[in-house]
């Protein structure tokens, strides 16, 4: 299977992510990761979706049906090389006094934060690719994680053409 991220812009009204899901329930494909958030423009939100489908022709199939749905204004799969992708992290490790330096230097070489400090715990933020997380998460495993929490991929083209640039008059509609 291979992974596909999708950047969708959709209208701000309630139901259209329990459709949008319910679409790939239906099609027994899981969601890896979804956000879904606000833009530029009033009432539009952009959805984030990263799915795994084995075929190139099955994607082809979820699109489609995807541009159907009513509050479906556009839809772009973007190519990881031609677009930023990153995921936030934050997790809560045990530290102790002999540890808690260790840690520390784990934090600053992966360019993350500590955004809490307890006396048994420090809790840190990482910013950036899936592979990046996965990588700090397998260096802090020894200290023990107590908790942690994942976003879901957020994403944007690189360079500086727009999803929004040439649906304009699609967001028109909806104003």
């Amino acid at each position: 299977m291979s992974r596909h991220t999708l950047s969708v812009l959709v209208e701000d009204q309630p139901g259209v992510l329990a459709r949008v899901a319910s679409l790939f329930s239906r099609r027994s494909y899981n969601i890896e990761s979804l956000a879904v958030g606000t833009t530029e423009l009033p009432g539009i939100s952009r959805m984030t979706i990263v799915v795994s489908i084995d075929a190139s022709h099955a994607l082809e199939q979820v699109t489609k049906q995807l541009n159907k749905l009513v509050n479906v204004i556009k839809i772009v799969e973007l190519d990881p090389d031609a677009s930023v992708q990153r995921e936030i992290l934050l997790v809560k490790v045990r530290t102790d006094l002999e540890s808690r330096s260790h840690v520390l230097e784990t934090v600053q070489l992966f360019r993350a934060k500590v955004v809490d400090v307890a006396p048994d715990a420090v809790t840190i933020e990482a910013t950036g690719s899936r592979d990046k997380l996965d990588a700090l998460l397998r260096m802090l495993e020894p200290f023990g994680i107590k908790e942690l929490v994942q976003s879901g991929m957020v994403a944007i083209g690189r360079g500086g053409r727009s999803i929004t640039d040439r649906s304009l008059h699609a967001v028109e509609r909806t104003a």
